[in-house]
C-alpha cells in the first residue's frame, strides 16, 4: 500500500488501441497551495481523454495528484503542468483538461486546457434522435 504521494504517471497498453473511445475521469479532491498566501486551493479536476497506445493507470494518477497538496502553485500554472506531465506519460490522442476551482474571495475560476494529436482527426459526432 503506497503510503505516499508521488511525480511518477504509470500507464498501461490500450486495451481497444484500435477505436477513438472516451476515457471520464473525475477528481473532486484535488489540493494545492496559494503561493501567495500558503492557504490550501480546492478543486475538481476533470479529464477527458481519447487514449492512442496506452491509458492511465488510476493509482498512480491519485498518487500524482496527491503529490501536489503541499506546492504551492497558480490556478493556470498547475492545470498546464498537470495536461503536460498525462500527455508525456500516455501519450493521448486527444485530452482536455478542466480544473474547477472553489470560491477563493468570491471567486470561481476555471482552467481549460487541451492537447491534440497533429494526426489525429476526430470522428464526427453521432446525433440520435
Amino acid at each position: 500500500m503506497a503510503t505516499k504521494p508521488t511525480s511518477d504517471l504509470e500507464t498501461f497498453s490500450n486495451p481497444n488501441p484500435d477505436k477513438d473511445y472516451t476515457i471520464h475521469i473525475e477528481i473532486p479532491e484535488f489540493t494545492c497551495l496559494c503561493p501567495k498566501t500558503g492557504q490550501p486551493d480546492f478543486a475538481t479536476l476533470l479529464i477527458d481523454y481519447v487514449p492512442d497506445k496506452a491509458c492511465i493507470e488510476l493509482k498512480s494518477l491519485k498518487l500524482y495528484v496527491w503529490s501536489y497538496r503541499n506546492e504551492g502553485a497558480f490556478h493556470e500554472a498547475v492545470t498546464n503542468t498537470i495536461l503536460d506531465d498525462l500527455v508525456t506519460a500516455s501519450k493521448p490522442r486527444f485530452m482536455r483538461l478542466t480544473s474547477r476551482f472553489n470560491v477563493r474571495g468570491g471567486i470561481y475560476t476555471s482552467i481549460v486546457v487541451e492537447h491534440r494529436q497533429e494526426s489525429w482527426n476526430p470522428q464526427d459526432i453521432v446525433k440520435l434522435p
